[in-house]
């Protein structure tokens, strides 16, 4: 009876224990199903359109349709600048060639473009949807290709679409303007990078499924995405007007040893249109990466990587904006303007206003005149400016005092960059005006121990030719939209009153003078009326360097044009005369 009983006990015991596990199992199996249960929902609800536009764009592929990139005008209309011409592209789809075929698609892609045949091999062999094996061919090469296909029935997994490639027609003409692009078409330089939104236009696409592969699914076929072709520009900058300005910049450069080069801002004073602007030395825009000179043509395959950018960096910067110099006395006609403004000369020929005696002394520092050695003595200021007396202007410096010189530097927008389109424009270099003392404000009034870009010289002085309005200057006048046509003009810009009219008709007839009969003759167009100031100053890195230029304003009744000649250390005949030659050579030319 006990042993019964005992095994009964055991019996019961050991069934309590099976159902326990039974729950223990049923319990943890519901628990699990219970997070896959959550987990399927959250995925599906939560992530779900996450994960599904994951899977279609793995699945989707896209093959893109370049824009055609924005055509860019001279201001004629006439002249093509920049220009996008058609090339293709090749890539392969590896999922859609036969395994039969790849070595042969490989040895002829790499044969017909000149690429290592392994490295295409990888490229035709590999697990992914597209390849790209050869950018912006031209289409002799894109027809070979296709032939060939065609030859070897080969219909899918090498694709062949259309492409653009930057083409500019007068290689160096405005290239620090114009700028360039890179291989992907996007601007890197000029107006290029400047304009990038209007001339870029938008990509389409070819679109397509796809399995893991690369080969093609579903029944949908290709969608296919129109491009947006970029917007054209038109420039300011005159097609004939550049042509000149380089030719004769390039002469004057080379016949007065000009070892840092030069440049030449020419611009309309009343609209701030930039009607030529060049750099010598320049370089060809269809091969921004090569040797510009033939002296470094000869050293360039032995030059390091970092020296020849250093090299091309320089050359491709547009030093009329982005390098600052020392004005010298071309900056005394600013003077003259602010001391005519405010009352302190009242009439130009005054005889007897002023005294030259070869020097002035300002804080214990005696200032010579250029000609110290036969001193200009008795003058009015307009013989102050046909001789370029330093010590008339810093006399006038003097009594128009720090602050109100400071305002005028404002007023012609000399503390300030000028706003002009196009990138890497530098500012000027000024003291502050409460640590400008005594001899600083001397020698800011004849132009030398500050600095400014050409373009800031030219903005202000070109507010002096129309009257007094302070334009801002600009290369871009018109936006033309590629789908409707539709022309857009950029407003002129004025962004402050500098001087009065009265005032600008005083020193636009003083600077007549330095043409006629003072320091700027060699300028003299006959016939035609000439304004000019000639300028020398040391060069603000290096002192044993010096820089020459010249201003010109044209016609004088009426002013067209404001140009400024800036020579950096002419070691050849040199002084004023290589600026002014070309000046006059360039009127004599444009007129």
């Amino acid at each position: 009876m006990n042993t019964y009983r005992r095994i009964k006990d055991k019996s019961m015991t050991s069934e309590i224990s099976i159902k326990k596990r039974m729950r223990n199992i049923l319990f943890i199996t519901f628990l699990v199903f219970t997070i896959l249960i959550g987990r399927i929902g959250f995925i599906q609800i939560i992530q779900g359109g996450e994960l599904t536009s994951m899977a279609y764009e793995q699945q989707t592929l896209d093959r893109v349709i370049n824009p055609k990139r924005g055509t860019i005008y001279d201001s004629t209309g006439k002249y093509i600048l920049a220009i996008s011409s058609t090339v293709e592209t090749v890539t392969v789809n590896p999922g859609n060639i036969a395994k039969e075929q790849k070595e042969l698609v490989a040895k002829k892609l790499s044969e017909l473009f000149e690429l290592d045949y392994e490295k295409v091999l990888k490229k035709v062999t590999k697990r992914s949807s597209m390849e790209t094996i050869a950018k912006k061919i031209e289409k002799e090469k894109a027809d070979e290709l296709r032939k060939w296909m065609e030859e070897n029935k080969i219909t899918t997994g090498i694709n062949i679409d259309e492409d653009t490639k930057r083409y500019y027609p007068n290689n160096s003409l405005a290239a620090q303007i114009i700028g360039f692009c890179g291989s992907d078409n996007q601007g890197l330089d000029g107006i290029e990078a400047k304009y990038e939104k209007e001339l870029a236009g938008t990509k389409g696409a070819i679109k397509r499924h796809t399995d893991a592969k690369g080969a093609e699914i579903g029944e949908e076929g290709e969608k296919y995405i129109s491009a947006v072709d970029g917007n054209d520009l038109v420039l300011s900058i005159d097609y004939n007007i550049q042509s000149i300005v380089e030719k004769y910049l390039k002469e004057a450069c080379i016949d007065n040893e000009c070892t840092d080069g030069g440049n030449i801002v020419a611009m309309n004073p009343k609209s701030g249109d930039i009607l030529a602007m060049a750099t010598y030395p320049t370089y060809n825009l269809n091969e921004p990466y090569s040797a510009y000179t033939d002296e470094l043509q000869g050293i360039w395959p032995n030059l390091e990587q970092g020296e020849k950018t250093k090299q091309l960096q320089a050359v491709w910067r547009n030093r009329a904006i982005a390098d600052t110099y020392e004005p010298g006395s071309t900056f005394k006609t600013i003077t003259a303007s602010a001391s005519i403004e405010e009352g302190l000369v009242t009439d130009i020929d005054k005889q007897g206003q002023f005294c030259c005696t070869g020097g002035i002394e300002v804080a214990g520092v005696r200032i010579k005149c250029w000609r110290y050695y036969r001193p200009h003595g008795s003058e009015s200021l307009r013989q102050g400016l046909m001789n370029s007396c330093n010590p008339v202007f810093i006399g006038l410096g003097q009594k128009l005092g720090v602050h109100t010189y400071y305002s005028y530097l404002q007023k012609f927008g000399l503390l300030e960059k000028t706003g002009i389109d196009l990138p890497g424009e530098g500012g000027s270099i000024f003291l502050k005006e409460e640590k400008a003392g005594p001899v600083e404000l001397a020698t800011i009034s004849f132009g030398q121990r500050f600095e400014i870009t050409p373009i800031q010289l030219v903005t202000a002085v070109s507010s002096i030719a129309n009257g007094g309005n302070l334009v801002q200057p600009r290369v871009v006048k018109q936006i033309v939209d590629s789908r409707t046509g539709e022309k857009k003009d950029i407003d002129v810009k004025v962004k402050s009153q500098s001087i009065s009219k009265e005032t600008s008709e005083k020193v636009l007839s003083m600077m007549e003078s330095v043409v006629s009969e003072g320091t700027g003759k060699n300028a003299k167009v006959a016939g035609y009326r000439i304004g000019g100031k000639t300028g020398t100053s040391e060069d603000g890195v290096n002192t044993n360097k010096y820089v020459t230029s010249f201003l010109g304003v044209a016609p004088i009744e009426d002013p067209q044009v404001v140009i400024l000649v800036t020579l950096y250390n002419p070691i050849g005949k040199g002084g004023h005369q290589g600026g002014a030659w070309v000046i006059l050579t360039t009127h004599n030319k444009t007129i």
